[in-house]
């Protein structure tokens, strides 16, 4: 039997499982994917958790690749609304690092067991003295046990601990479309770009290598093909005048936007944490920070826990409470970005006024202070 079996290997149950391991656990990870994802979906790690990573070395193994994005920029119109000043903070990390998820999850991989994969867990099932855990492997079904159990596995994983209806979720009406591409000359390296068109938000965020990702409001209604919406896409950049950036536009992905915070993210011997317990829009970039603040504060406490043979309630409690009270500030942060990008085609004007004024001194220090989690109960 192992101590504690994480479900889901993606940067936070690597992380939980690499912490867990530096304190002696006997750890098991469990991980649906038959190997390590090529795509890049979360790309910045923000200061607080660059911070929270420090001892252990692996924020030093994911600045080696990361690019560090030190300022970000709001425009409308082909007119400056303001600028976010990270390099401004209070901070020992004054920038967002971005890298591709996949760069991430090598980083946080270096210190984590080797993880059990093609590993598709379909059921936990908690005891009195441990909990089991049943998952198809290779066509078969095998049980695993252990003392405790977290669950690490994205939005997915969370039917595996919450019963449908159990926590209220938000669906938006928005829609996205996102794609990586190289950029050529980029005169804004290094820069965060935010532009607001009556038509919607176009979001640039620059990677290492010369590439950019780009997200782009898209309408719900409009044609789902994947050609559709890479042309939507290059439109869109046109629009903004950057044709360079079009012609290299080849593909682009769609999403949508959901809000689900748990109020619980522990039931005994079974603990839930990253986007199986509080998932919020992707448009601010605070998913998965959100998700590895909860493994840094976790993981003491369940070594602890293993290691003492008694659960620490009251810690536990507190590090919950802590724990939702960030992921529903993070969440009222999405819900603002999201409306803030949707197409304003007659309050346009007045919106670009709103956010001048946001982003003008002394406002724009607090939100630039909100935008990198410094709020976050974890920072």
């Amino acid at each position: 039997m192992a101590d504690v079996i994480v479900v889901g290997a993606g940067p936070v149950g690597l992380l939980f499982a690499a912490e867990l391991a530096t304190r002696n656990v006997d750890v098991r990870v469990l991980e649906r994917r038959p190997e390590l994802g090529a795509g890049s979906r979360a790309i910045g790690v923000h200061a607080a958790v660059l911070a929270a990573l420090e001892p252990g070395g692996t924020t030093e193994r994911l600045l080696a690749t990361a690019l560090r994005v030190r300022r970000g920029v709001a425009r409308a119109d082909g007119r400056v609304l303001g600028v976010v000043r990270f390099d401004r903070l209070s901070t020992r990390f004054p920038f967002v690092a971005t890298l591709p998820q996949s760069s991430t999850e090598r980083a946080l991989a270096e210190r984590a067991p080797a993880p059990v994969r093609d590993a598709r867990v379909t059921e936990i099932e908690p005891r009195p003295d441990a909990v089991v855990v049943r998952a198809e492997v290779g066509g078969r079904v095998v049980e695993h046990t252990a003392r405790i159990v977290v669950v690490a596995a994205g939005a997915g994983g969370r039917a595996l601990v919450l019963r449908p209806g159990a926590v209220a979720t938000t669906v938006y009406p928005d829609r996205y479309v996102m794609t990586d591409s190289a950029t050529g000359a980029d005169p804004d390296a290094g820069v965060a770009v935010v532009d607001l068109d009556r038509s919607g938000v176009l979001e640039s965020f620059p990677l290492p290598e010369g590439r950019r990702r780009f997200v782009v409001w898209d309408d719900p209604a409009a044609d789902p093909s994947p050609d559709a919406r890479a042309e939507r896409l290059r439109s869109a950049l046109r629009r903004r005048g950057e044709f360079e950036a079009a012609d290299r536009v080849t593909e682009a992905t769609g999403f949508g936007v959901r809000r689900v915070v748990s109020p619980r993210l522990r039931n005994g011997r079974v603990l839930v944490i990253g986007d199986a317990a509080h998932e919020v829009s992707p448009i601010g970039g605070q998913g998965m920070n959100l998700g590895l603040l909860d493994a840094v504060g976790l993981a003491p406490l369940v070594a602890r826990w293993i290691h003492d043979g008694e659960a620490p309630d009251a810690e536990l409690r507190r590090w919950e409470a802590r724990r939702v009270a960030s992921a529903r500030t993070a969440a009222r942060l999405a819900t603002m970005n999201t409306a803030l990008g949707r197409p304003l085609p007659r309050a346009h004007a007045l919106r670009s006024l709103g956010v001048r004024a946001m982003l003008a001194p002394p406002a724009g220090r607090v939100f630039a202070r909100a935008y990198s989690m410094g709020f976050d109960s974890g920072a």
